[in-house]
Parts: C-alpha cells; sequence; structure tokens
C-alpha cells in the first residue's frame, strides 16, 4: 500500500512540475515574440541650432490595400530537366484566392495541389500516373506579394521500373525520391506558418511605427515614447508641445515606407539614442534601427576677406563626399565600463604579485646575511681558542727545559769540583739527585 502511495505521489508531483514548466516556456515565448531585433545603429553629429534626419525605410512597411485579397500569395511548381532542351518549365501556380493554373495540357488531370492549401499549409505535389518525362528537379516556390517574403522547397524526382530501387532519401541538399513507372507520387512542401495560411484585419495585424528617446542611464524598454504611426492613419504624439513641433515624421510614410523623423533647431537637451521600431505583425517583422546623436557646438560664420580666385585655391577647397561610418552600439552603456575593469583588475594583480616576489627575494637575502655572519663569527672563537691553547701548550715545555738546562750546570760545576777528571753521566747523576 506504501509503494503505490509512493509512486501516486511521485507521478502527480511529476505532472505538476512538467505543467509549470510547459507554462513558463510558452509565457517566456509569448513576450519574447514581440521584441525588436536590432537592424542597424549610427551615429550622427551636427552643430546646435542645425536641422537632422534620421532615415528610417523599410519597403516591407509600405501599407497595400488589395480589396480583392487574389494577388497577395501565390504558389508555383518549376521543373528542370537536364535531359531536354527546354530545361526549365513552369508546371502550376496558385494563387491564395484563385484557382490553380496548370500550364502544360499534358499534365491536365494528373498534376494538381490540395485546394485547401493556404488553408492548412500543405503545398504538396501530386503527380498521377509517373512517367520517364516527368523526371527532374522540382522547385515549390512561395511568394508573398504583401510581406516580401520568398521561401523556395527543391525535391529530386526520379523514375525506375524495379520496384526494389524504390527509395526516399536525403542527399544533403534536397530530398531524392526513385518511384515505380506508372505510380502515383507526392513532392512534399508543407508551410504551416500563420503568414501563409492567415489573412484578417483585426487591429493587432496591423503596421505601427514608433520612435523613442533614450537619454544616458536609461534603459532601451524605458525611453521616453516620441511619436505613434498606425497604417490607419493615426498618429499619437508625446511630450512637450514645442518638443511635438520639432519632431515629426510625414503623412505619407506607409505610402512610402519612409519613416524618417526630422528634428529642427536642434539643442544640446535633444543628445541621445534615437530608436525606430517598425512592427508589422501579420508579417512577422519587428525590426529597430538606433541612432546615437551628438550636439556639437554651434557654427560661427565668419566674413573672409576678398581674394582674387586662383586655380589652385579652388582645387584645394573641392570638399569630397562625406563619409559615414556606421558604428553598431549596445543597448546597455556599462558594456564600455566591463573590459575598463578587466584591465585594471589584472594591472593590480600584477603589481601585487611583483611586490610579493620583491618582498620574498629581500627576505631570503637578509637570512643568508645574517647566517654568513654567525658562520664566520663562531669561526673566528673556535681559532683563538686552539690558538691560546697551542701556545700554552707550547710554553710549559719550554719552561721545563730551561730549568732542567740550569740544573744540569750547576751539578756539572758541583761534579767537577768535587771530582775533577772524571768523566761522569749527568744523566745519572740528575736521577741520583732527583732521588
Amino acid at each position: 500500500m506504501k509503494t503505490d502511495w509512493e509512486d501516486f505521489v511521485f507521478r502527480a508531483g511529476l505532472f505538476i512540475r512538467i505543467s509549470l514548466v510547459c507554462f513558463f516556456t510558452a509565457v517566456r515565448g509569448q513576450s519574447d515574440s514581440g521584441s525588436s531585433v536590432t537592424a542597424a545603429a549610427y551615429n550622427v553629429s551636427a552643430p546646435a541650432g542645425s536641422s537632422v534626419t534620421l532615415q528610417c525605410v523599410s519597403n516591407r512597411m509600405v501599407w497595400t490595400s488589395d480589396a480583392l485579397k487574389d494577388r497577395q500569395r501565390v504558389v508555383h511548381w518549376d521543373v528542370f530537366r537536364a535531359h531536354l532542351e527546354d530545361s526549365m518549365e513552369r508546371v502550376l501556380d496558385m494563387y491564395s484566392a484563385g484557382e490553380q493554373r496548370i500550364y502544360n495540357s499534358y499534365n491536365l488531370d494528373r498534376v494538381g495541389l490540395s485546394r485547401k492549401a493556404f488553408k492548412d499549409g500543405n503545398f504538396s505535389l501530386v503527380i498521377k500516373d509517373v512517367t520517364m518525362n516527368d523526371r527532374g528537379l522540382y522547385s515549390c516556390n512561395l511568394h508573398h506579394l504583401y510581406c516580401h517574403l520568398y521561401e523556395t522547397v527543391r525535391v529530386q524526382l526520379n523514375v525506375t521500373k524495379s520496384r526494389r530501387k524504390e527509395q526516399r532519401y536525403w542527399d544533403g541538399h534536397k530530398a531524392v525520391f526513385v518511384v515505380l513507372l506508372g505510380s502515383t507520387v507526392v513532392l512534399p512542401c508543407i508551410n504551416r506558418r500563420n503568414v501563409w495560411t492567415d489573412w484578417g484585419n483585426e487591429e493587432e495585424d496591423q503596421q505601427v511605427v514608433h520612435w523613442d528617446l533614450q537619454t544616458w542611464g536609461i534603459y532601451h524598454h524605458r525611453a521616453d515614447r516620441l511619436v505613434d504611426l498606425y497604417a490607419s492613419g493615426e498618429q499619437r504624439s508625446f511630450g512637450p508641445s514645442f518638443l511635438q513641433r520639432k519632431m515629426n515624421i510625414s503623412q505619407r510614410a506607409f505610402a512610402e515606407g519612409d519613416f524618417s523623423l526630422f528634428i529642427s533647431d536642434l539643442q544640446a537637451t535633444d543628445q541621445g539614442m534615437y530608436s525606430c521600431h517598425l512592427h508589422h505583425h501579420y508579417c512577422g517583422l519587428h525590426e529597430r534601427r538606433q541612432f546615437q546623436v551628438t550636439v556639437q557646438p554651434p557654427v560661427i560664420h565668419t566674413t573672409p576677406e576678398k581674394t582674387l580666385p586662383s586655380a589652385d585655391k579652388d582645387e584645394e577647397n573641392k570638399v569630397g563626399p562625406p563619409r559615414v561610418i556606421n558604428v553598431v552600439l549596445p543597448d546597455q552603456r556599462h558594456h564600455f565600463l566591463m573590459p575598463l575593469g578587466f584591465v585594471l583588475t589584472a594591472v593590480l594583480l600584477l603589481a601585487f604579485i611583483v611586490l610579493l616576489i620583491i618582498l620574498i627575494t629581500r627576505r631570503r637575502k637578509t637570512l643568508e646575511l645574517y647566517s654568513v655572519a654567525s658562520m664566520r663569527s663562531s669561526r673566528s672563537r673556535s681559532s683563538s681558542e686552539e690558538f691560546e691553547m697551542e701556545v700554552s701548550g707550547a710554553t710549559l715545555p719550554f719552561r721545563e727545559s730551561e730549568d732542567r738546562f740550569d740544573f744540569k750546570n750547576n751539578l756539572l760545576k758541583e761534579v767537577n769540583i768535587n771530582t775533577p777528571c772524571k768523566v761522569v753521566d749527568l744523566d745519572k747523576e740528575m736521577q741520583k739527585c732527583c732521588k
């Protein structure tokens, strides 16, 4: 009973955990789907009091109205036959709100697409009663004229008379189908993205462009909104009235695809990071273009002295076309400080290591000098003691020999006086006297 209860608790906990993971993953995916991708970044500098235009152009944001909705999305199949003179041939095409059109009468009632292709996203080509002439490289081309999207899928079709040689494989670039002669084959082309299967005119499917101003120390998601412009013609401006008068966008922005921001009477308070956000929810377009605007001191015009024109000066005064350098700037400014912090940390660590090596080296030298001095002092003391011992040892025999010599002379005198003309053995006499 206990084992069953533990198993039940384990499964319930696992189910809850999987559910939570799936939920948070879905929420994160939805939150990330609407984020913009930085397409370009520029540095713009102009003197104070002048006018500047921040160019933001995109052909994919041009508003096109099509009441019939027939030529917005189209699919067409082509075949390339290397063994024929007319190598490339259009097999058929079909629009999102029209009938499919077959170009060769030989393929009537033999080749076709599903009528629900633009609803279920299945654009696969069906070929009945395959013949040897059907061999070739087929390409499925999807064109979205409204969103400016183009996608292609290629399939190689080979025909064989042996059932054993039938196979389907991937050669690294395309799918290869080897089918039996006289059979029916389906060449796959599936794309179920919403941009190919859905069409709507709801509020979230509209196009919108907005400009933001990001000042120093402010993240881009907290930047100040300047203006919003919708494809329906609605425009919303934010901020003070004087700021709205000096910053504007053309009223024909969606008709021409030009969403550039014009700023007049540029001042030091206008500098910062300007962002142009392009959102096309239906086509899945979310782009952002950034402009780092720097205001320079005003230009002071001086009246030059009148001089005679010369050909050399005219050549020198010729100014070539301006050079524009595009620099991609990060969203957060603290990225510039991180490399500097790494360099300073490395320098301090190196200085600490060098100081430690110097202190260790000096300590070792001090210990070596102290040991040498102590050895020399011990050697000098021992040598002096040995010298004193040698000297004392040497003086004692010397004194003893002098006393003995004097004793011999006195003894000789006495012997000579008492016993003249005799040979006397002095050593024996000395032994007797000692006794």
